[in-house]
């Protein structure tokens, strides 16, 4: 294991300012996000990337993570390492998803690893470990083809056992949660219990199962076929065609901007514009990993190896067995889908922590770091009941 630290060179800096200056823009019809990011909007946010963000100012920030690059089955990961000065800390394992990256958890290092310096119980303490899946940012492209679900999942477990952590508690959203589920299955007997901020429970084939359900529920199962329909777009094609993709997102950084901005309006607690559940600066931060690191395409080709198992197979994913370890779920409003308790608690008995939030989306630790940070500590509480 190799330390780490971001270094980008000023020549693709400058680089990054004479692309975003001389980009050709397109027309548009009337009207708002319904046809994608609005020209008006991505046009003055192109610009303030020029002009005014400080990538100096979040390298540093980001630079303050212990950072470290490891060879794990033939290829790179990079991960973050910070250790709890709490001695009974457990260790945690994040797993982001796309589009995210380590820039998702800025906010919550700190206080997860040392909650007696930010109002917290230090008995409550976590080592955290944040690995950058293979095929994006600063794990760079893979090797070769065949990085799916399970083999990220066995990267984990040895990347677990390479830092001395006998006993961990993995945790993911998004595609994360795959990952998530993954290593818990397949490594259960070093699990003390799995955190997932995303699950999909999918309407039943037997209507009559919808009997008793609230309004609420019935509304949660209409999301994933609005999904599916209207905003899966961008997962279809990375799941089919990732190397076409990568031809435009990795020479324009508008289009990869556009690319993953939409997202983040999509999937946010937001209004107007994605700003108003995520900092502008933040969210530049993470276009920025993509585009500095030129893995728009090797963590598109992440979906193509995992397209058996996305929402949209033909045939359908099979149902997983029941998870091995003790699950703990937390449910944010603005979620592209929300899990439905009593089908979740069919799909897995063991879940032994449920909660429920009136206000974040999809990122739940960048939109709700204070949440995102109570709820993994009650779940820890109950792994030692």
């Amino acid at each position: 294991m190799e330390p780490f630290r971001i270094e980008i060179p000023q020549d693709a800096l400058d680089d990054l300012r004479r692309r975003l200056a001389a980009t050709r823009w397109p027309d548009q019809v009337p009207g708002s996000w319904e046809r994608g990011v609005p020209l008006d909007y991505l046009r003055e946010l192109a610009e303030y990337w020029r002009t005014s963000y400080d990538w100096r100012a979040a390298e540093a920030r980001l630079n303050e993570l212990p950072q470290f690059v490891t060879e794990i089955d033939g290829t790179n990961v990079h991960f973050v390492h910070v250790r709890s000065p709490e001695a009974d800390a457990v260790p945690l394992i994040i797993s982001h998803a796309w589009p995210g990256s380590m820039v998702e958890f800025l906010d919550v290092v700190g206080p997860l690893t040392d909650p007696r310096a930010h109002g917290g119980d230090p008995a409550e303490a976590f080592h955290v470990v944040i690995p950058s899946i293979p095929g994006f940012g600063f794990s760079g492209p893979t090797a070769g083809p065949g990085w799916g679900i399970d083999r990220i999942a066995a990267a984990w477990a040895e990347l677990m056992r390479r830092l001395g952590y006998d006993r961990y508690i993995p945790q993911g959203g998004d595609i994360g949660n795959w990952i998530t589920l993954a290593l818990s299955g397949s490594d259960p007997d070093h699990i003390l219990g799995t955190h997932l901020n995303f699950l999909i429970t999918p309407p039943p084939a037997d209507p009559a199962e919808l009997a008793g359900l609230t309004e609420v529920e019935l509304a949660r199962l209409d999301l994933l076929p609005v999904f599916l329909g209207d905003l899966s777009g961008y997962m279809q094609i990375q799941a089919t065609r990732p190397q076409t993709l990568a031809y435009g997102l990795t020479d324009s950084p508008v289009g990869q901007l556009a690319w993953i901005i939409e997202k983040y309006w999509e999937w946010t607690d937001s209004a107007k514009s994605p700003e108003d559940a995520v900092d502008r600066d933040r969210l530049l931060t993470n276009v920025m990993i993509y585009w500095l690191t030129a893995t728009a395409g090797s963590s598109a080709g992440f979906y193509y190896e995992m397209a058996d198992r996305l929402p949209t197979a033909v045939p359908p994913p099979p149902t997983p067995p029941p998870l091995p370890v003790r699950l703990g779920v937390a449910v944010f409003p603005r979620d592209l889908a929300q899990p439905v308790r009593h089908f979740a608690d069919q799909a897995f008995p063991n879940i032994v922590h449920w909660s429920e939030y009136d206000r974040g989306g999809h990122f739940a630790a960048l939109e709700q770091p204070e949440l995102f940070v109570a709820d993994l500590r009650k779940f820890r509480r109950t792994l030692t009941r």
